[in-house]
């Protein structure tokens, strides 16, 4: 390559830098950030000796954005941690000096000198990247949902537990529609004590629910009008008003999860590896368009199992310096993949003989939960690696036919 561009990117402009082989600086430039200013780098580029068959490379510190997403589509795009630049940067001064055409500069003397250490953004496929944008938009829905329902429990804690004890045992507690329905309609215990049999009916049926209405009625009535601290009356009505609002922040969150599982879920289906993917035990479509929306489908991003498990973080770590040594769980990883296969495993322990005795295994060799937890999740991973890599479905008499010696607790 005679040629290597590094993008600083900002959110109205970029600066962009392209450095020879030697260090030497080709040219700088500084482009805004819409059509006119891509064209413009397209045209630079192409005066450098870009080609459809020789791209020059890029190096940007987001992988997001519009301009990576034109660029990714025809050559190879090499996102660098800024936490990494910061450190190149210290190479070439010591001095603190920084600005947006040094920090181009920088990035494309990593290319340079570094390229076999850098990564590009894969090429999944178009309905790969839909799959992504989907998958980790529902997993902030439910993220947010948590947090949304982790507030307004903690404020009815204050001032309405006779609330919480209606809907403790039930699946969900205040995340289910009836409840949000009754609160709604009563969010004081003052409002709750006035509900008659007829409105909880009525309440009940408009969220949805359709079996033992009177009986459920009937026990919402009594729970509700069990004797319970209050506070004072003023200051109940304006509790009541929060709750209100933070109840209408828990609804939207709540739509807003249903909704778009429903649309990973069915973009997911129309993948050619949602059948491989879903033939393993534990994993289900909405888990599975999860996995695949942050390993995505182009094969030549892992070489093998093993970097998919470090880039999953159930690979663990060693740190050894003179005669000490440690091995540790690995904390940088990518966490959407990891939350995914926290669940996957622990579903996989009911659904597979074989997950659920490699779990015991490890919890015999001195593994707590979580580590044999993650150990099964590494397991898991690489036989997907070697199912997605030869097109077979997942085969349990295969994935656990022999049970290798554990090595220590990680």
């Amino acid at each position: 390559m005679d040629a290597f561009c590094g993008i600083d990117w900002a959110e109205d402009h970029h600066d962009i830098a392209l450095a020879d082989r030697d260090g030497g600086l080709l040219a700088r430039l500084r482009v805004s950030d819409d059509a006119a200013g891509l064209a413009r780098l397209m045209e630079l580029l192409a005066e450098h000796g870009d080609s459809a068959e020789d791209p020059i490379p890029v190096a940007i510190e987001t992988p997001r954005g519009l301009l990576a997403a034109c660029l990714r589509a025809t050559r190879r795009v090499y996102p660098v941690n800024p936490m990494a630049v910061a450190r190149y940067r210290d190479r070439h001064s010591v001095a603190g000096r920084k600005s947006d055409h040094g920090d181009a500069v920088v990035l494309a003397n990593i290319l340079r000198t570094d390229l076999h250490a850098h990564r590009p953004l894969p090429a999944d496929s178009e309905l790969a990247q839909a799959i992504a944008v989907l998958a980790r938009a529902q997993q902030d829905a439910v993220w947010d949902r948590v947090a949304a329902h982790n507030k307004l429990r903690s404020h009815l804690r204050e001032y309405y537990p006779g609330f919480l004890a209606a809907f403790a045992s039930a699946k969900g507690g205040i995340m289910r529609p009836e409840a949000r329905a009754v609160l709604a309609a009563a969010p004081t215990p003052a409002d709750a004590a006035k509900l008659t049999l007829a409105q909880l009916r009525g309440l009940l049926k408009k969220a949805g629910r359709s079996r033992g209405i009177d009986a459920e009625a009937q026990r919402l009535r009594d729970a509700l009008r069990q004797k319970q601290m209050r506070q004072l009356p003023l200051v109940e009505q304006a509790m009541g008003r929060q709750s209100r609002a933070l109840l209408r922040q828990l609804d939207a969150a709540c739509q807003n999860a249903d909704d778009l599982e429903g649309a990973a879920i069915e973009s997911f289906s129309q993948h050619p590896d949602a059948g491989i993917i879903t033939s393993f035990p534990g994993i289900g479509a909405l888990t599975g368009a999860r996995v695949l929306a942050e390993i995505g489908d182009d094969r030549s991003r892992f070489n093998d199992a093993r970097g998919l498990k470090a880039y999953a973080g159930a690979a663990p770590i060693t740190r050894a310096s003179g005669k000490t040594r440690s091995v540790t769980r690995r904390h940088v990883k990518n966490n959407r993949l990891a939350a995914a296969g926290y669940i996957w495993a622990f579903s996989a322990l009911t659904a597979s003989p074989g997950a659920r005795a490699h779990y015991d295994r490890r919890r015999d060799a001195g593994d707590r939960h979580a580590a044999a937890e993650r150990n099964l999740f590494g397991r898991l991973l690489g036989c997907l690696h070697h199912c997605l890599a030869t097109s077979q479905h997942y085969d349990e008499a295969t994935a656990f036919s022999s049970h290798p010696a554990i090595p220590a607790a990680a």
